[in-house]
């Protein structure tokens, strides 16, 4: 599916939850990053993740600094790459896909999945901001 098709799919609530994977997440970040500014992108992946887990889960999965922090990683990287399209970029920095964890320990001491106040707000990195 499109971009376009992607968004309205997800928008909407009609996207198939078994594939929003952490792919997909990484995805969403990318096309609100290249239609809207960051501030922008975070504010629609985050409503858009909440909605979609009230939606189709119990609204218990949404996370604030993981999201945030993942539209500030998707950022980071668009930043340096090359890439026209999705699969291009996630072909040029395989780490967002298959390390992500080990990203964001680099930016957090603790583990942010289980902080109760990371999952609430948002929470600055501890060791390294990002830019």
């Amino acid at each position: 599916m499109d971009n376009s098709e992607f968004i309205r799919a997800f928008e909407s609530g009609r996207l198939n939850p078994q594939l929003f994977d952490h792919e997909a997440h990484i995805k969403l970040a990318w096309i609100y990053l290249n239609m809207h500014g960051e501030e922008e992108a975070i504010a629609k992946t985050c409503e858009g993740i909440r909605n979609f887990d009230k939606l189709h889960g119990d609204g218990t999965k949404y996370h604030t600094t993981l999201t945030v922090a993942s539209v500030k990683a998707v950022h980071h990287f668009m930043r340096k790459s090359k890439s026209t399209t999705f699969e291009d970029f996630i072909d040029e920095f395989p780490r967002l896909k298959t390390s992500f964890k080990e990203l964001l320990d680099q930016h957090y001491g603790e583990d942010m999945a289980h902080n109760k106040k990371a999952k609430a707000e948002f929470v600055e990195p501890d060791l390294l901001p990002f830019d």
